[in-house]
């Protein structure tokens, strides 16, 4: 199959009608594809959702069987195990192999020949959007239920719902751990901060300008889908999200969106939400990482990044053009301040100490500093090194086209921090991978290190206590 970019006429034409037939997020002009979502919608908001309704449950049933196909999402917590408020870690490889193929004997073949021979394995393939013509941002339902309840606010979409299976992701709500008091550990009491309490639970934590920043993250602006438009997902007219909808007590949610960067949609790379822990130890920012501070960061979000990257359909959605010297400076300060959970078997050097830690672990970290490779781009004591890397996956299939998502080059990824890992599944960053043994699976074939089961058993270990 020959890459899309060089298909000509027809071909591409057809696949960016599909999208608009669906969404009208891609726009269709006579002489090819346009970067620009449509303005002026004509069709009645009552007809475009119930359209998509009843075009709902095919959507899902057809995302749904791709997620059958590639892996293993049932439920099974590893033994004694869990994230910092006691939520259960998942574990194993739930990537499914090919018939006939062993982990083992794929990690001894030639990427060529895994290519030639379609045996990467399917869930090592880029994730798509749970519908990836229309795209755009989705909660789990624990995220839409607390906000309905505390701020009778609905991000609930009519025309789609979240894909993954609650087990699979963070706990919720995540404690709230802050570099400027970590006497306090965790300071969320709890409770998921919202626009209704961040006040109580926090005058007297916080600085006035830390806790105006707090103040700007929990309060909901109008977003693509989430707006009083005639082109929303929202059944009623929306006051929009806020950033910590997704990034929910300063972590993750594991809410996903596309990213607003890259066009056309099938092009367009699946978002896992990331954590905002440890972001004051971050200098690259953005989906293709162009942003090089936090301030930078909040202050695209919601000028681009909350309209798919479209200034023009921002306007008429009802951008919030933050002030930069008050407002996006108050909500960096705040995002600054959000630490890493404790990891009490590491030493100040990021490093384990040895009375604290088990065999596994100690083997684990020698495999990651040694023969895994990790330690390349994980640098201790914040486990990255702020930098991109291509790890070029594509030499491992042929290009293909995936409910609407065009599996093909990833280009440069950023390495995320590995403090606190074991609190963020899923991993890569459009969530592909379910857990940790996963993670370490695609590294080992990817990268060609050749783990055996044990040495991947002790890094997966290793990263647990991170």
């Amino acid at each position: 199959m020959r890459p899309i970019a060089r298909r000509t006429g027809p071909a591409i034409l057809a696949i960016v009608g599909a999208a608009c037939s669906v969404s009208g997020v891609v726009a269709q002009e006579p002489g090819g594809a346009t970067s620009y979502a449509p303005v002026s919608v004509t069709e009645p908001f009552a007809t475009t959702m119930a359209r998509m309704k009843a075009a709902k449950a095919e959507i899902e049933k057809k995302h749904k069987s791709l997620l059958e196909e590639r892996y293993d999402l049932s439920n099974k917590p590893a033994k004694g195990v869990t994230m910092s408020r006691g939520r259960p870690v998942q574990e194993g490889v739930r990537a499914k192999l090919p018939a006939g193929v062993t982990w083992e004997r794929l990690a001894t073949m030639p990427a060529a020949e895994i290519r030639e021979k379609n045996l990467f394995p399917k869930g090592f393939y880029p994730l798509p959007h749970p519908n990836h013509p229309e795209g755009g941002m989705l909660f789990p339902k624990f995220e839409i239920d607390e906000i309905k309840k505390q701020e009778d606010r609905d991000l609930t979409r009519f025309d789609l719902d979240f894909d993954l299976p609650d087990h699979l992701l963070p706990e919720f709500p995540a404690p709230i751990y802050l570099t400027t008091r970590p006497d306090l550990g965790d300071v969320s009491k709890g409770k998921l901060v919202t626009i209704s309490n961040y006040y109580e639970l926090f005058n007297g934590i916080l600085n006035p300008k830390q806790l105006e920043g707090l103040r700007l993250l929990v309060t909901p602006f109008p977003q693509q889908q989430f707006n009083q438009t005639e082109d929303r997902r929202s059944e009623k007219p929306s006051r929009g999200v806020a950033c910590l909808d997704c990034h929910a007590n300063g972590h993750t949610n594991a809410a996903t969106h596309l990213v607003g960067d890259i066009r056309p949609q099938e092009f367009r790379h699946r978002i896992d939400t990331p954590p905002l822990r440890g972001v004051n130890i971050q200098r690259l920012f953005g989906s293709q990482r162009a942003l090089k501070s936090i301030e930078d960061f909040t202050e695209f979000e919601q000028r681009a990044a909350y309209f798919d990257g479209d200034p023009v359909i921002a306007t008429k959605k009802g951008v919030n053009v933050l002030e930069r010297g008050s407002q996006v400076h108050a909500m960096a300060e705040l995002q600054e301040i959000l630490d890493f959970p404790p990891a009490p078997k590491l030493d100040v050097l990021g490093k384990l100490d040895p009375s604290k830690a088990t065999e596994a672990e100690l083997r684990g970290q020698a495999i990651f500093f040694g023969k895994g490779q990790c330690a390349v781009c994980h640098i201790p004591p914040y486990y990255t090194d702020n930098l991109m890397h291509n790890l070029k996956v594509e030499r491992f299939y042929k290009p293909v086209m995936i409910n609407g998502r065009y599996a093909t080059a990833d280009g440069p990824i950023k390495t995320f921090p590995l403090r606190g890992i074991k609190d963020s599944p899923t991993y890569l960053h459009d969530g592909r991978l379910l857990t940790l043994d996963d993670t370490v699976e695609f590294f080992n074939l990817v990268l060609g290190t050749k783990l055996t089961q044990s040495e991947k058993q002790d890094l997966v270990a290793f990263l647990r206590v991170l």
